[in-house]
């Protein structure tokens, strides 16, 4: 979803290319010469690039005679035609970063990629998130870093002066925005300067819409089932208008930008904010002392017993077809490292992870924010399930632009399920797909 990938904009860019290595003798042969010294490219995102360089110098200090060099790309559309247009021309980096789910479609990858079916270590990788790389029956790629979880930030010393609790509904979410309120503190935050911000309570209901209708997605990409005629879905544009009609939002809700919005959480004069977990990383920067008050939980649907947590998965490391012979083997082996406790504890490391690693064997680090480790229970249970465009690839254009009209009060939900209908159908027909 075109939108919500755009939360690498408000980390900083590094420009250029990155490069770290560690070159000496041992297992796989010297460096350049037989074919041990290889590339890792990641986009230019700060979580990125810093998981990025952690994994490699952690990598190369333990592999004598592998050497790895990470370079950087650019985000967004304009990161997605170099790497597509690296891989048609046979020119990629010997291993690279890209999306999972539906973005990964578009890679072709029976065509450009190396499968992994074979490698010991794709057993221990979460079953989900195999799907989300799999192409033609065939496993392309192990995740880059941890999931990301689309739900409700909110502040636990709010909830705990008023004696609130965590809701599993949507009408208790609402009763507890209501008591907020009459406490005189904005019960939910938005941050429509960003306007991607606004897609989050519609996108992180997706849980709810699959529980309720669990064919949803296959049907949407067929044509068959549409927002504005499944109750379900259209439930998502109306929880986004109902937060606006009853006055809950932060006063200043249509100029600010996120890190002031997680000011606001932080700070406790707005108690909510539907937001990714990405934004915990942007709390502990800003606000480290104010970080053990955040927590989360899942957006709240309709039926307390079906309650649970729409996840982005993460990013995937894959390595293209044109890697080959001793580059092919290390490649191989820096995969090996990604997938294991050690891997997991460097990308911890380098960066604040966004929730729970998908590789068995990992776990969070104990000083992992509270609002990260609010997460884990979801993962137990498996009251999870992927966002939308992790199971399918439409995905209209202007979602971000409609979303801001809800929820500012100038579109009501129902038109708005149906604008969405229309500017979806407009993407999956330039896609190609049948049914539209």
């Amino acid at each position: 979803m075109k939108g919500i990938r755009r939360f690498g904009a408000v980390a900083a860019l590094a420009a250029g290319t990155l490069v770290l290595s560690a070159c000496s003798a041992g297992d796989l042969g010297s460096s350049d010469g037989d074919g041990s010294s290889i590339t890792f490219l990641a986009d230019n995102s700060d979580p990125s690039t810093k998981i990025a360089e952690g994994l490699v110098k952690d990598f190369n200090a333990k592999n004598t005679g592998v050497t790895i060099k990470v370079e950087t790309r650019p985000q967004g559309s304009e990161g997605d035609n170099v790497v597509k247009t690296r891989l048609a021309t046979g020119d990629m980096s010997d291993v690279f970063m890209y999306n999972s789910g539906s973005l990964f479609q578009g890679l072709k990858p029976e065509q450009n990629l190396t499968p992994l079916d074979g490698e010991s270590y794709v057993g221990d990788v979460d079953k989900t998130f195999t799907t989300t790389v799999s192409a033609g029956g065939k496993l392309y790629g192990v995740p880059f870093g941890g999931a990301t979880g689309g739900g409700i930030l909110y502040n636990k010393a709010v909830y705990g002066k008023l004696g609130l609790q965590v809701p599993k509904t949507w009408a208790d979410f609402m009763a507890n925005n209501a008591k907020i309120k009459a406490a005189g503190i904005a019960p939910v935050v938005q941050t429509y300067q960003d306007t991607w911000t606004s897609q989050i309570i519609v996108l992180a209901d997706f849980h709810n819409v699959s529980a309720a209708q669990p064919s949803f997605a296959t049907d949407f990409t067929k044509n068959t089932a549409k927002y504005a005629t499944t109750p379900a879905a259209l439930r998502s544009f109306q929880r986004l208008q109902d937060v606006h009609d009853a006055g809950y939002l932060t006063s200043d809700f249509a100029s600010t930008k996120l890190e002031a919005g997680v000011k606001h959480l932080a700070d406790g004069t707005g108690a909510h904010y539907p937001m990714l977990t990405f934004a915990v990383g942007t709390l502990v920067s800003q606000s480290p002392d104010k970080a053990g008050d955040v927590g989360f939980f899942a957006l709240p649907g309709d039926d307390a017993a079906k309650n649970g947590l729409t996840v982005w998965e993460p990013a995937g490391i894959y390595i293209p077809k044109t890697t080959t012979g001793k580059k092919l083997e290390a490649a191989k082996k820096f995969l090996a490292f990604v997938t294991s406790k050690e891997g997991c504890d460097s990308a911890a490391k380098a960066f604040t992870p966004s929730g729970p690693f998908l590789v068995k064997g990992c776990t969070l680090p104990a000083d992992v924010p509270g609002a990260i480790k609010d997460m884990q229970p979801y993962f137990d249970s498996g009251a999870n399930s992927p966002a939308l465009e992790f199971l399918s690839p439409v995905k209209g254009p202007s979602l971000e632009q409609i979303t801001v009209e809800v929820g500012s009060g100038i579109r009501k939900a129902a038109d708005a399920a149906a604008l969405y209908d229309q500017d979806v159908k407009k993407q999956a027909q330039q896609l190609g797909l049948p049914g539209w």
